[in-house]
């Protein structure tokens, strides 16, 4: 039957796509809009990703689902990547690759999706997401609360000591927690003589 007035069917929901809107993949056409990854509905380029067969996938979650298993793989050489990816979907039990997309559209506004495992600020208690993040005394904290407990001084890789989970100055920590005594900052010679 032929095609009047329209481009080709986009391979995500089956409609008309228009030349304007057109991204081709694999010799199939989406709609800008539809170019997500079929597992976390991640938006995709050309260079995030990753085709398999009529499924479309962000390069994380196609190497999740058709990568190498075991130790050493996933996330860098010498690691055990235990991510199964059920968070996202993906079922890597199965042998044959399988559409893990419902009949019923599931794309929830952003404030309605849950999120998982967010970390916590030890200062201020509040989510920490990864555009704020900076880590310190192996925990994660927002940039604005990176400071000295006890004068406030932002902090930074070169600066920053951490005791009992709390960040300090270098000169903070000296002064509270470091040697006392002469030629330590505690006392002076002249503290001595008197």
């Amino acid at each position: 039957m032929p095609n009047w007035g329209g481009g080709a069917k986009c391979g995500a929901c089956e409609k008309t796509v228009y030349h304007a809107e057109e991204i081709q993949c694999n010799g199939r056409s989406f709609h800008k809009t539809c170019f997500l990854c079929m597992a976390c509905r991640k938006a995709l380029d050309s260079t995030t990703v990753a085709a398999h067969e009529s499924e479309i996938y962000c390069k994380t979650c196609y190497g999740r689902k058709y990568g190498p298993k075991g130790i050493g793989f996933g996330q860098g050489a010498g690691c055990l990547s235990t991510d199964t990816g059920d968070h996202l979907g993906l079922n890597l039990q199965q042998g044959s690759p399988k559409s893990t997309r419902s009949s019923t559209p599931t794309n929830p506004s952003k404030f309605a999706k849950k999120m998982v495992d967010v970390d916590k600020c030890p200062r201020c208690g509040k989510s920490v997401y990864a555009a704020e993040k900076i880590m310190g005394g192996g925990k994660p904290w927002h940039k604005t609360c990176f400071r000295c407990a006890i004068c406030g001084k932002s902090l930074e890789s070169t600066n920053v000591t951490d005791k009992d989970g709390e960040l300090y100055c270098k000169v903070c920590y000296a002064k509270n927690f470091g040697p006392k005594g002469i030629g330590f900052g505690g006392l002076t010679q002249a503290e001595k003589k008197e």
